[in-house]
C-alpha cells in the first residue's frame, strides 16, 4: 500500500503530513524551517526514512486560473531535487489548502495546508 509524505513547499517553511491509501486521513508533522535545497532534501529523506514513505506528494501552487506561476516553477525545481531520494514525486494541485486550514483552526498552518493536500489526493 502507498504511504505519502506530502509537502507544502514555501519560501521559508514546508509543511509536513504523513498519510496512506488505506487510511485517506493524514497526520500533520513537525514544520521544517527551510535551510537550502540541499539540507531541506536531507530533512525530508530522514522524515520519509522515519516514517516508511513510498512516494512524495508535493504541492503545486497554481494560480486561482490554474496557471503555473513564479512560485509553481520554484516548487517543481524543488521536486526534481527531491527525486534525489529515490521516491516516486507527485505533485498536485494544492489551491486554497492554506486558507482551509486557517478555516479548520490548524494550530500549524503549513503542516495543515500539507494535511488537506494529502487528504484530497487520497480521496480521488
Amino acid at each position: 500500500m502507498a504511504r505519502y509524505l506530502a509537502l507544502d513547499v514555501g519560501d521559508r517553511r514546508i509543511g509536513l503530513a504523513v498519510g496512506d491509501r488505506g487510511g485517506g486521513v493524514a497526520r500533520t508533522l513537525p514544520t521544517l524551517r527551510r535551510r537550502g535545497t540541499v539540507r531541506d532534501v536531507q530533512a525530508i529523506g530522514e522524515t520519509a526514512r522515519r516514517e516508511e514513505v513510498t512516494a512524495l506528494l508535493i504541492g503545486l501552487p497554481l494560480t486561482l486560473r490554474g496557471d503555473e506561476g513564479p512560485q509553481a516553477t520554484r516548487v517543481r525545481r524543488f521536486a526534481e531535487a527531491c527525486a534525489a531520494l529515490g521516491l516516486p514525486v507527485e505533485l498536485h494541485d494544492e489551491r486554497f489548502t492554506t486558507a482551509e486550514a486557517i478555516r479548520r483552526g490548524a494550530r500549524d498552518d503549513d503542516a495543515g495546508a500539507a494535511a488537506i493536500l494529502l487528504e484530497e489526493f487520497l480521496q480521488r
